[in-house]
């Protein structure tokens, strides 16, 4: 446990982190060993803490965990965030990579909510921009997070397409798009081939928690003169490598779940 120089509050936090990076509960003796404080200091602190919610003490063991409300500000903050403070440094690393546009996107009442969008070469006008809304039955990035949604809310977020015919390729009709997303299942990729705009192909791949609990995707966009369809396949190992960093770096805002993980190996 290291000393802080931000008083009371900073070393609170120290002790905090020294309990949550435990593999479980832990006693006093076991904080003492490693502590940057005095015994009366850290058994202050950690009395305080106690009486506050943020830990718990078992009076029959002595030992400490992780408090009822630490958990609720935990997922407090978690249903708050957006996914793109975490994965920006990946989504420019992957936009260096391939030398396209890369894009992060939440659902929004059945709709694709971009939430990042980073462009190192691409320069190609196009529909995408941060905080802007689209259609997911045509968009690769959608029909990516449609794919993994319980079915439930699948059925939901399908009568909330619009399904107009944009282009040539456009799927325009429910079961059409259902045919197709239980392909990006099978295979946790999905495509755009020119299906919200002329000239636009992607692919994309979901990020999921690791009980399976859809949570965004993340996409490669460029153009058929650029990739073609092979062209645009072939970004797969980048995508998936960048969707796995993402999938780790969020992992410690979340809790375990009970749900079957839902991407198919690999």
């Amino acid at each position: 446990m290291n000393a802080t120089g931000d008083g009371t509050v900073g070393k609170a936090l120290d002790v905090l982190d020294r309990v949550a990076a435990a593999d479980g509960p832990v006693r006093f003796s076991e904080l003492m060993q490693d502590s940057a404080y005095p015994k009366a200091t850290l058994y202050r602190l950690l009395q305080t803490l106690t009486s506050q919610g943020m830990l718990s003490h078992d009076e029959d063991t002595g030992s400490y965990a992780l408090g009822v409300r630490l958990v609720r500000l935990a997922h407090k903050a978690w249903s708050n965030a957006s996914l793109a403070p975490v994965a920006h440094d990946t989504l420019d690393w992957l936009s260096r990579e391939t030398g396209e546009a890369v894009h992060l996107a939440q659902l929004d009442a059945g709709q694709v909510l971009y939430v990042d969008k980073v462009n190192r070469q691409l320069r190609v006008d196009m529909f995408s921009a941060t905080g802007r809304v689209g259609p997911a039955y045509c968009t690769g990035i959608g029909k990516a997070m449609l794919a993994f949604l319980p079915e439930a809310e699948l059925a939901v977020a399908l009568s909330q397409q619009s399904f107009h015919r944009h282009t040539a390729t456009t799927l325009t009709d429910a079961a059409s798009l259902r045919a197709e997303l239980e392909t990006i299942r099978e295979t946790g990729l999905a495509f755009d081939r020119e299906e919200h705009e002329p000239g636009i192909v992607c692919i994309a791949t979901p990020i999921l928690t690791r009980g399976g609990r859809m949570l965004g995707a993340v996409s490669i966009t460029s153009t058929p003169a650029r990739r073609g369809a092979d062209g645009i396949a072939a970004l797969a190992p980048l995508l998936r490598e960048a969707r796995d960093t993402i999938e780790t770096d969020i992992h410690a805002w979340r809790f375990p779940e009970g749900q079957p993980n839902l991407r198919s190996v690999e």
